[in-house]
């Protein structure tokens, strides 16, 4: 798929980032050219350390932001697939500097687009969602439901061009900069652990699940559809036992725009959402292709009428046990599992 392929990845030196970096490199060794396009000059300084340019041929790093059109549109040069990645992500510090989180998030989607439209050589692009998206109550999730709605309707303005723009949702990243597992693992020596509410649940996905998910995207995409993933759920409270049974558990309240539970696809949704084994889809509302071939293809079957997908009702749990095993294999390999 990615065979001689140029593939530029904004936000490339953040977790999911790199790990996409690190599987496309893995099973595509004869990629023609990797771009890691990110602002943070000390991240890529890091990265170029664990992919350094005189072995990997394939791989750039850029500096650049995504609220930059200009500097987008150099880096897109030659570019056949593009990940967006980048964003503003943290909900608190989004609900502070909101104008910073817009710029950004809406901004940034906006260039991106617009940079993928005017370049002759970029046929597809995966955004990266999250469950804040959905239903959103807080200023980040708000910022990334316009990015998907904005990248959805690119496929509206395309004209002739021989481009695909999809979205990809799902939720809290396993391990992930700024998500709770490696926060907990740092509080588990003082003794105690700030729960925010005993009932808060979440997603849960890894980022091996992620990349997987994007690559479906690049593949598979015909254009305007939202993939979201069959992911488990687990409780705040669980987590916390799995990371840390001796610890006290400090209730501290959610933070502004927190949510007790997420959703990925609300009953609003269901009316346009299909199954299709391993992932859900929203399908655009007016879509570029034929609805019933699209359903034949993929075999897809329409969801109930009402249907949602919340973290607080789901049908698949991590247990303690299982989360304990998970953060083994996917955060710390020096974790104790005793």
């Amino acid at each position: 798929m990615l065979s001689n392929k140029s593939i530029l990845i904004t936000g490339g030196t953040g977790s999911l980032g790199k790990a996409l970096t690190k599987s496309i490199l893995e099973k595509w060794p004869d990629i023609k050219r990797l771009v890691i396009y990110s602002r943070d000059e000390q991240k890529q300084f890091q990265m170029e350390h664990n992919y350094p340019i005189d072995k990997y041929k394939c791989i750039r790093y850029f500096i650049g932001d995504v609220r930059d059109y200009e500097r987008l549109k150099r880096a897109f040069i030659g570019i056949d697939y593009v990940i967006h990645a980048a964003a503003m992500k943290h909900v608190h510090i989004a609900e502070y500097n909101p104008d910073e989180c817009v710029k950004t998030n809406i901004g940034g989607a906006e260039n991106v687009i617009k940079a993928a439209l005017e370049s002759p050589t970029v046929t597809k692009v995966v955004a990266l969602s999250t469950d804040k998206a959905c239903a959103p109550i807080n200023l980040y999730g708000a910022t990334k439901l316009t990015s998907d709605k904005l990248f959805i309707a690119a496929n509206n303005i395309k004209g002739q061009k021989d481009i695909k723009f999809s979205v990809v949702r799902y939720g809290n990243v396993m391990g992930s900069n700024g998500s709770v597992i490696p926060f907990f693992l740092k509080k588990k020596h003082e003794g105690k652990l700030p729960i925010t509410d005993l009932n808060m649940t979440r997603f849960n996905i890894s980022l091996s699940g992620g990349v997987d998910m994007v690559l479906h995207a690049l593949k598979t995409a015909w254009g305007g559809e939202l993939f979201v993933p069959k992911i488990p759920s687990y409780k705040i409270t669980d987590v916390a036992e799995a990371i840390g049974p001796e610890c006290k558990h400090e209730i501290v309240g959610i933070r502004p725009g927190e949510k007790i539970h997420e959703e990925m696809i609300t009953s609003s949704d269901s009316f346009s959402t299909y199954d299709l084994g391993e992932y859900y889809v929203i399908l655009p509302q007016v879509p570029q292709w034929d609805l019933d071939a699209y359903i034949s293809h993929f075999k897809a079957q329409k969801v109930e009428k009402g249907f949602n997908y919340s973290s607080g009702q789901n049908k698949e749990w991590e247990s303690v046990e299982s989360l304990r095993k998970l953060i083994l294999e996917h955060v710390d390999s020096n974790f104790n599992l005793d």
